[in-house]
């Protein structure tokens, strides 16, 4: 089972806001939707194009290159041209501090 990894401090990152990390080579972005926190790979299924810089429309992240939507807490998608949902990382958040691990493998 993969480690539970640091990657930022709750209050550093406000609600609406999100950062990018990098943990075993894969990209990951962390999201604060109003206080709850969530964590995706950064990476379009569509085209393999990052995602996180795209617009957040009802829980669901939208692809800045095509438009295609996934929701931010199932990696689910929403709406084409993807069919393949993203992953999702599972998340905590410990002694105020955000911690993701991605046991895709495990």
């Amino acid at each position: 089972m993969s480690d539970w990894i640091p990657v930022i401090a709750a209050c550093d990152l406000p609600p609406g806001e999100h950062s990018i990390v990098e943990i075993d080579g894969a990209r990951i972005a962390v999201f604060n939707l109003d206080g709850e926190f969530c964590a995706i790979e950064d990476v379009c299924t569509h085209d393999g194009s990052e995602i996180a810089s795209g617009c957040i429309v009802d829980g669901a992240i939208e692809c800045p290159r095509h438009g295609a939507r996934f929701d931010l807490k199932t990696g689910a998608v929403t709406a084409p041209p993807a069919y393949e949902p993203v992953a999702v990382f599972p998340l905590r958040v410990e002694d105020g501090v955000v911690q993701v691990r991605d046991d895709r493998w495990d």
